[in-house]
């Protein structure tokens, strides 16, 4: 799943070696957090308008956790 998201983000941005992902540990629930930094610049377009991108990226995320009955959370930092 961490490779997923480097790889969405790193397909909208255009500083690719400022992305990076973090995988918390899963909660009492099981959900596992993953965080995603990219380069301030970067931040616009990862978010997109009203949060429609990040929206998309977080849907596609759980959509892909799914598959392997796996609970994300996706939050950009």
């Amino acid at each position: 799943m961490k490779e997923l998201l480097e790889t969405i983000a790193a397909g909208l941005v255009e500083d690719k070696a400022a992305v990076s992902v973090e995988a918390d540990e899963p909660d009492a629930e099981g959900v596992v957090v993953y965080h995603l930094h990219v380069a301030a610049d970067d931040m616009g377009r990862v978010i997109g308008k009203q949060g429609k991108i990040a929206k998309a990226i977080r849907t596609v995320m759980r959509a892909g956790a799914g598959r392997i009955n796996q609970k994300i959370m996706v939050e950009i930092d």
